[in-house]
């Protein structure tokens, strides 16, 4: 299973989920062509089609007679994603765990789980981004649901991780995922669902303290 398209666009769109995670790329930036052709090593032809890929993700924005960008998210887009993403992540979670078998998907979600508690000890932030898509990925594969998995990727979570990234975020991100695992690996769905609609519904509240306490800043200062 796997979201990225195949070939020379491959490289170009897992090096550029590497440079959010890693903040080497943030919201809003613009991304040149010629220099990602450069910089990967690829055609054009490849960054175009990767470019196109990232945007039916929600992570690129595509604009006619302008570079591409990455997709910046206000208040309002962003509690719009979270309704989809709420559905979305309830279904998965309940889907895994109906059809979760000890023999088969122990050992994946174990492992991915302790990747999720190395990268947070440690204060990774891209370690814990990459588990986390790892996680899901996990999800989607124990539930096996093809639909859901041609979905979840354009849901728009991606950028929603990026531009939220502060600490105490990825420490709820880091419990309710246990949390989820829990009921996921006890075959409990209604549990499971619970779950995670939960952990939407704290990131929901965590981005809208965030934006309350940017604003009272920009009072502030005036």
């Amino acid at each position: 299973m796997e979201f990225e398209p195949a070939g020379a666009a491959r490289k170009v769109v897992l090096g550029i989920l590497s440079g959010l995670d890693e903040r080497q790329l943030v919201p809003g930036q613009r991304l040149a062509e010629t220099e990602l052709a450069l910089r990967y090593d690829v055609g054009r032809n490849a960054v175009r089609e990767a470019m196109q890929h990232l945007s039916v993700r929600g992570i690129i924005e595509l604009e006619a007679n302008r570079s591409p960008s990455i997709r910046k998210l206000d208040l309002a887009e962003s509690m719009e994603v979270l309704d989809v993403a709420e559905a979305m992540t309830a279904l998965a979670a309940r889907t895994a765990a109906g059809r979760y078998e000890e023999r088969l998907h122990g050992k994946l979600l174990r492992d991915v789980l302790q990747r999720l508690d190395v990268a947070a000890a440690e204060r990774e932030e891209g370690a814990f981004n990459a588990a986390r898509r790892q996680f899901y990925r996990a999800l989607l594969r124990i539930g096996d649901n093809r639909e859901l998995r041609r979905l979840f990727p354009s849901v728009g979570m991606h950028i929603i991780h990026v531009q939220y990234s502060a600490s105490d975020l990825q420490q709820v991100r880091h419990r309710d995922y246990a949390d989820m695992a829990a009921a996921i690996m006890k075959k409990d769905a209604g549990p499971a669902e619970e779950s995670a609609r939960r952990h939407v519904d704290n990131v929901r509240t965590a981005i809208a303290d965030w934006h309350a306490r940017r604003s009272s800043r920009v009072m502030g200062r005036r």
